[in-house]
């Protein structure tokens, strides 16, 4: 067995075309996050947290910001090629959890879909959670969003 860890942060986009998607879904009546992808900073830090259990680098490194190709990825998909790379390194996925750090918006409502939507695509459970930054510092103020994920992988 082995434990992997992944962080990933995003401000708030300016841009009132940008939808916010946490966990591959969509969540109304919120601005959208920055990023060269789809900014889901919840998938990103569960894919970034898969890749450490397996020592296969992280996201900036599959997926760079630099290239064109990932630009407005869905990050379903990014999520699905690292699956793919944890088990051709010979492991599969026993389970995970992400939390968000966030003033806004409330995502309770949304940690069942997330939750189903997640779980589907990696085989194993995915459970989500949410705390506030309790105002301090620039989560706290409100200029973005961070998600913070654990992965637990098995040899197969």
């Amino acid at each position: 067995m082995r434990i992997g860890q992944g962080i990933d942060i995003h401000r708030w986009s300016d841009d009132p075309r940008r939808t916010l998607r946490l966990g591959t879904v969509e969540i109304s009546h919120s601005p959208g996050l920055d990023g060269h992808s789809d900014a889901d900073a919840v998938t990103h830090a569960l894919c970034d947290a898969l890749l450490s259990a397996v020592n296969l680098g992280t996201i900036g490194q599959h997926f760079p910001d630099t290239d064109e190709t990932w630009r407005g990825a869905n990050s379903a998909d990014l999520l699905t090629r690292v699956l793919s790379l944890v088990a051709a390194a010979g492991f599969v996925t026993e389970s995970a959890t992400v939390t968000v750090v966030a003033e806004r918006p409330r995502l309770a409502p949304y940690f069942e879909s997330m939750s189903a939507a997640l779980s589907t695509l990696v085989g194993a459970p995915v459970s989500l959670s949410a705390t506030t930054a309790e105002g301090l510092g620039s989560l706290g103020s409100g200029e973005g969003l961070a998600a913070v994920a654990v992965a637990l992988v098995k040899e197969k």
